[in-house]
């Protein structure tokens, strides 16, 4: 059956879809949101770690924010510790659940049509607009659309319909999370183990109200189910989850090949983790992702306003890519390190004074993604009553 009209149909419901479908619903086009999940606070894959720049550059809701994280203790294979501290605020962990709440609250007050519980199916075109083919159980809809945005992760098929460039290195990352107190001093506890993490990082993130515990690495190269049993059982008495049961489980592929040089054409565009728009050497997304879906959005209504093609070029990948030499760079000796002997050498290193500063930079600096112009003064979420927030996202849902 042939469905509705819409400027832009918006694939995927997770911080780059909820942000780009709310800016242009904001901007008063049409806009569908769609998501194969029932409710947006179901199966969150990220971390929801926040650095010190969004936090500077974006007013996020105070009760979607856990508290300040200023010290990060990066540790070696044998547990050499290296701390490092800074006189700000440099991470908070996002509520995400809570957040992408609050954030589809956004969307509909901006007019934004949601269609929790349907797929992306296909994307056909009839010489004028794309007609989305979307799948919602036993039944399929079918919608004509001027513009398509892929919010749909690191495997977009949003992207691959529309010929657009595609992630071909990633992680995979696996955590557990629990919701308890901890009289730790709220850190990020990070591990350099090439057995336990290989090409990332194990991880501990405790901000005295949660304690989010995981481990990530090249998939070829470890089990990652495995691999979080085993760190779990070497941190988890010092951390107070011994025969803990987590409160949610995460996890998924997380791109760390840089922003993608094709990321946009005159049928659609992707933003987020389908654009990889994640850090290629820390695997921070959620601030290039806010970064670049505010950019999308303006082009998305500049170009379907004026119908200049080059209008697109300001959101082009291959710019974004000079940014992230040195950080790819970095990606590919980060990864080459096999044996855990190297990796402890690589930490003692960075324990000297010549290298320390290398480190802070690395966990404390503000290169994540360029500016776009669309940061400053601007509120990215929608704001309410934080009391709203226990509404579910099906009294919500347009049929």
């Amino acid at each position: 059956m042939m469905g509705s009209d819409y400027d832009v149909v918006v694939i995927g419901a997770g911080l780059a879809g909820l942000e780009t479908a709310r800016r242009l619903g904001e901007r008063g086009l049409r806009v569908l949101l769609a998501d194969a999940k029932h409710s947006v606070d179901r199966a969150v894959h990220t971390t929801g770690i926040f650095v010190r720049r969004t936090l500077e550059d974006f007013e996020l809701p105070e009760e979607c924010l856990g508290p300040p994280v200023s010290r990060v203790v990066l540790y070696s294979p044998a547990g050499r510790a290296l701390p490092l501290e800074s006189p700000r605020t440099e991470y908070r962990v996002g509520r995400m659940g809570l957040l992408y709440r609050q954030m589809l609250e956004g969307c509909v007050a901006a007019g934004v049509e949601w269609a929790p519980a349907t797929r992306f199916a296909g994307v056909l075109d009839d010489g004028e607009r794309s007609i989305v083919l979307l799948d919602r159980g036993a039944s399929g809809r079918t919608v004509r659309t001027r513009w398509i945005v892929g919010a749909d992760g690191a495997t977009s098929q949003v992207g691959h319909a529309l010929g657009l460039s595609e992630n071909r290195e990633w992680i995979v990352g696996v955590e557990e999370v629990f919701r308890i107190p901890s009289s730790e001093v709220p850190a990020f506890h990070c591990w350099l183990d090439p057995v336990l993490a290989p090409g990332y990082l194990a991880w501990v993130v405790a901000d005295g109200e949660e304690i989010h515990l995981g481990t990530g690495g090249y998939a070829d190269r470890f089990r990652p189910a495995e691999a979080l049993r085993a760190f779990r059982a070497r941190v988890e008495d010092r951390f107070g989850v011994r025969g803990r049961v987590a409160d949610e489980r995460r996890g998924g592929r997380i791109p760390v090949g840089g922003v993608l040089p094709r990321i946009a054409c005159a049928r659609g565009l992707v933003v987020g983790d389908a654009a990889g728009s994640v850090s290629p050497l820390t695997a921070g997304g959620l601030d290039p992702c806010i970064r670049l879906s505010a950019l999308a959005a303006r082009v998305t209504a500049e170009f379907l306003e004026t119908g200049d093609p080059s209008v697109l070029r300001a959101y082009s990948g291959d710019a974004f890519r000079r940014r992230f030499r040195s950080r790819l760079m970095l990606r590919r000796a980060l990864g080459a390190i096999r044996s855990p002997l190297l990796a402890e050498l690589g930490c003692a290193a960075m324990r000297t004074p010549l290298l320390r500063p290398l480190a802070s930079h690395v966990f404390f600096g503000r290169g994540s993604f360029p500016d776009t112009g669309e940061e400053r003064g601007y509120t990215p979420l929608h704001r309410r009553d934080p009391a709203a927030a226990t509404e579910t996202d099906e009294r919500k849902a347009v049929a």
